[in-house]
């Protein structure tokens, strides 16, 4: 398996390069050369494997001989057996045809999870065969930074640098980041917003002259490669357990940055039948906006009751800009330097393309109280509000009854009791008990500037010896 970049100067790369080096280096983002096709008999076969079975089974080609089996396989499973739940993801059943699938269960009480603690995994294999020690440098919306610190607070090669929006994400998700106190995380709060913080890492990415010989940037978020190929196996997982490949299965995602949704697209042109697949944005619509008015641009940033989901510009539509500019680089590039300044408008043929692909609805904060409520009056069930929000699309969205629609339900209510008690519901989300003393543990973290030298200074500064 060789991988590519989107803008179509960075040299091809195997999977081992590619989980080392994130963004490619002409500012693109690596995607495979060719995608794995798995047959309807193939998928039927993997009816019954446990997650991490099934994982294996999907990841591998990804990964081709640069892990041996054996090994790929022990990794898995040791990755998913720290989740609290036997099944890794569950289904839960809301009303005729309509599910949530909880991807929750991971020791952070978010989607991340399923991809962060195989990418730590993975790192602690790759830099242990080539002793070498790495940089993590990631920004975050919410749940990414603290699934990174967890995934790899133990990495020996590791040095974690995690940006967050100061006093944009919720306590709770601050907390399980800055309560990490090994010496090999850092927790940076950045004066700005989620763009701001992921526009200093990809900066930082293309320009790693602040680092000693020797060290690199390696990327945590969704733009690193190994995060999309975890997030594909649940859609297949889910899909075989509601009757999957004889009954066709659509998917509402929550989703800011596009990465999330992405896997499912990747799942579908891999040979899984999904009729439909919905993008559930909050009042931060860009996506939506790309579905209905085939116009990609920048705008306001709203602050949310959904605050993961509160970005303005999805780094991950790129990997889908690629496919409707037929694999060509050199447009991909050119379009992208045009959202620097302006917007980008797709053509019909373009238009058609994606709208053929997604559908999309924008919900906002109190709409999404109402969701919370309306679901927990009718079936007890609690939602976080991300979790709302694809609830909500799917059902506003949903152009086949008699099939199933699967709501991503990306993370624990707990996380977010602002939203729970605007909601009006009377309860508080209960917290599990691995983190039910969080608000009373010591925080460590550092507040700069939205300056990438700033930031880079202070990374300078803090490495490990």
């Amino acid at each position: 398996m060789k991988y590519i970049s989107t803008r179509g100067q960075a040299p091809e790369l195997n999977f081992e390069e590619v989980l080392l080096a994130g963004l490619a280096s002409d500012g693109g983002l690596y995607i495979p050369k060719t995608l794995p096709s798995f047959s309807p008999e193939q998928i039927a076969a993997w009816a019954g494997l446990s997650y991490h079975e099934l994982a294996y089974e999907v990841i591998v080609p990804f990964v081709g001989d640069c892990i041996p089996e054996n090994d790929l396989r022990e990794m898995l499973q040791e990755t998913y057996s720290v989740f609290s739940h036997s099944a890794v993801a569950p289904l839960v059943q809301l009303g005729h045809n309509e599910w949530v699938l909880e991807l929750f269960q991971g020791p952070t009480l978010a989607f991340k999870d399923f991809a962060l603690q195989l990418l730590g995994r993975l790192l602690d294999y790759v830099l242990k065969k080539q002793n070498r020690r790495v940089v993590i440098l990631g920004a975050t919306s919410g749940d990414t930074g603290s699934a990174a610190i967890e995934g790899c607070r133990h990495c020996d090669n590791v040095e974690v640098f995690i940006l967050h929006p100061h006093k944009r994400v919720s306590e709770f998700q601050r907390r399980q980041m800055t309560t990490v106190l090994e010496d090999n995380v850092h927790n940076i709060a950045i004066e700005g917003n989620f763009d701001d913080c992921q526009n200093i890492v990809k900066e930082s990415f293309l320009d790693q002259s602040f680092l000693p010989d020797g060290l690199q940037l390696v990327a945590v978020n969704s733009i690193n490669w190994a995060r999309i190929m975890a997030q594909i196996v649940y859609y297949f997982y889910s899909a075989l357990a509601l009757g999957s490949p004889q009954k066709s299965v659509a998917f509402s995602v929550p989703t800011g940055n596009f990465g999330d949704i992405f896997a499912g697209y990747l799942a579908q042109k891999m040979g899984l039948p999904i009729h439909q697949l919905v993008i559930g944005t909050n009042k931060n619509d860009v996506l939506h906006r790309v579905i209905t008015d085939a116009v990609y641009e920048k705008s306001e940033l709203h602050h949310t009751l959904s605050p993961s989901m509160d970005i303005s510009i999805s780094s991950n539509f790129e990997r889908l800009m690629f496919d409707l500019c037929n694999r060509d680089g050199e447009k991909v590039r050119d379009l992208m330097e045009v959202l620097n300044s302006s917007s980008i408008r797709f053509d019909k043929k373009q238009a058609l393309a994606v709208r053929a692909l997604f559908t999309s609805a924008s919900i906002d904060d109190d709409a999404t109280c109402d969701l919370i409520a309306d679901v927990f009056s009718t079936t007890e069930y609690l939602l976080d509000p991300h979790s709302a929000i694809g609830v909500g699309a799917g059902r506003i969205c949903n152009t086949h009854k008699d099939l199933p629609m699967v709501a991503l339900a990306t993370a624990h209510p707990a996380k977010f009791p602002d939203a729970i008690a605007k909601a009006g519901i009377g309860i508080i989300p209960e917290i599990p008990h691995h983190l039910e003393d969080l608000l009373e543990r010591e925080e460590r973290y550092t507040v700069l500037s939205n300056d990438r030298a700033v930031v880079n200074q202070f990374m300078a500064n803090n490495l490990s010896a």
